[in-house]
């Protein structure tokens, strides 16, 4: 053969890949792509785009068809089958990513469609990347039958061995329902784009013919349900453009891995900076509440907070920030809402917050400001003591370096939950406003002095009494459960300084296959 025609083969083979891959890319064609704007939604590869760095993605099985005959599906062959796979980076740290494409057969589960995804999912695992999943589908392929429910099984499969080995995050920007909502359920972070997205196992149809219920996808499973009454998600976002943003953001704080510690940034804050509006942070009236969110964000790097399901069981705050650039997770009692009182919500999102810190490795600085839990047959009937349980487990079993503050209340049985030195707590301090005790001086006096009930003035010398004794931090210090009490412009000085010296902490609890905390 002579050069000449080698080269014009070439040149073929190399024209026909080119046309292949932008058939590929083209996925269910310009009129669909147009349809997805029309809905305010972005098409799965540019969405690609704006999540991973410039010229970083890395398209694996770009060329994948699925393997269906039945019910016509054999002369239906999209290349790609409806996901888009493989690798690429944020800020120059990879990660593995998959993206469903709601233009390809409305971005159904099949057999191959399946396997695309657990071979990102294994790689990530292997290689120790985080994981990202675009959910934008109609559940699984019915002409397929069998075939797609063991798929959804395989996702499931690696998102069960890939948790606390990998960060996983899903971002559901369209539909997710059925089979395709449980892969999300058991990653580490959800997000939801308003208006656009909604999650539910069965849809308003099967829920009319079931329990004669009326009620729209926004309704059933919207953004809003998720992220305030469910707790599903941990947080939602205008448009997709902001989503994946934030999303490249929450990357930031995190490690790749379980084998890493959490990635440093760099600071331009004074680790020393102290912080004198914060003397005056906590009012006077024991009662009067003030938003902790202030403290979170005084005490940050650059004021730099992400914070987690901030519309759900907002008595308690969850967020990551940094100190000294190194990424910490911050778990708060909020006087805001209920007066910071620990309820089901409020205990179920935070133990789920420290036990990912824990898997990660990253430090946990606890803020407390606590009254106790809240009562009720309401509480109770929903499992309270069961829930509240999760909270002490989680924190009694990590062995990341725990810092807490205890800013003000930290009465019953919640001051022991929320990191104390007597489980484990690693560095305890108190503000001079702390007040640590069974219960508050009033219900206090009322049960020790009961036969007094009937003297105002009698009961009024009880309750000063009750909180001399004990409405400060000093008795907790006599006794060791509180390291220092600290001057509270001075917390993020003392907070950075305590990290330091836990940084190379090493504790293990005792050998098991695994724990059984209270689900």
């Amino acid at each position: 053969m002579s050069t000449n025609n080698r080269a014009g083969g070439m040149k073929d083979i190399l024209e026909e890949l080119q046309e292949r891959r932008a058939r590929a890319r083209m996925g269910g064609g310009e009129k669909r792509r147009e349809a997805q704007h029309a809905k305010g939604k972005l098409a799965a590869r540019e969405r690609l785009e704006l999540l991973l760095d410039e010229g970083s993605f890395e398209e694996y099985d770009m060329f994948v068809e699925h393997r269906c005959v039945d019910f016509g599906m054999a002369d239906k062959r999209i290349p790609g089958d409806g996901v888009v796979t493989g690798c690429g980076a944020i800020n120059g740290r990879p990660v593995y990513v998959f993206a469903k494409d709601f233009s390809v057969f409305g971005g159904s589960l099949s057999e191959t469609h399946a396997q695309k995804i657990v071979k990102i999912q294994e790689a990530a695992i292997r290689n120790g990347a985080p994981l990202i999943g675009l959910f934008d589908a109609g559940g699984a392929r019915i002409q397929e039958g069998v075939a797609s429910l063991a798929g959804y099984a395989d996702i499931f499969l690696q998102n069960v061995l890939a948790s606390g080995v990998v960060p996983q995050l899903s971002v559901i920007m369209g539909p997710c329902a059925g089979g395709d909502v449980y892969s999300p359920a058991m990653t580490d972070f959800i997000f939801m784009v308003k208006d656009t997205s909604y999650m539910y196992v069965t849809g308003p149809d099967v829920v009319k013919t079931v329990t004669n219920e009326i009620v729209d996808h926004e309704g059933l499973g919207g953004a809003s349900v998720h992220t305030k009454k469910s707790g599903v998600a941990d947080g939602a976002f205008e448009n997709d453009f902001e989503a994946l943003i934030q999303m490249r953001r929450l990357i930031d704080f995190l490690p790749l891995s379980n084998r890493e510690r959490p990635p440093v940034w760099p600071s331009y804050d004074d680790p020393d900076r102290i912080d004198e509006s914060l003397d005056k942070l906590v009012p006077e009236n024991p009662n009067t509440p003030y938003d902790m969110k202030e403290l979170i964000a005084r005490v940050a790097d650059e004021g730099d907070v992400f914070e987690v399901a901030p519309d759900y069981g907002a008595n308690i705050v969850t967020s990551f920030i940094r100190l000294e650039g190194s990424t910490v997770g911050v778990v708060a009692n909020q006087p805001m809402t209920l007066a910071g009182v620990l309820d089901i919500d409020a205990s179920r999102k935070a133990a789920r917050f420290v036990r990912f810190c824990d898997a990660f490795n990253i430090p946990l600085l606890t803020f407390v400001d606590v009254p106790g839990f809240l009562p009720g047959t309401r509480q109770e009937y929903g499992g309270l003591i069961k829930h509240g349980a999760k909270l002490l487990f989680a924190y009694a079993e990590a062995t990341v370096p725990k810092v807490t503050v205890i800013t003000r209340k930290a009465y019953g049985g919640a001051y022991d939950v929320m990191s104390s030195k007597h489980i484990r707590g690693d560095v305890n301090y108190a503000w001079p406003t702390a007040q640590i005790a069974v219960m508050g001086p009033k219900g206090a006096a009322e049960i020790i002095f009961r036969q007094d009930a009937d003297d105002p003035e009698k009961m009024a010398e009880h309750v000063k009494e009750y909180e001399d004794r004990f409405a400060n931090p000093f008795v907790a210090a006599q006794r060791g459960y509180l390291d220092d009490v600290i001057q509270p412009h001075s917390t993020r000085r003392r907070v950075i300084r305590s990290l330091r010296t836990l940084r190379n902490k090493q504790q293990s609890n005792p050998w098991k296959k695994h724990d059984n905390i209270p689900l």
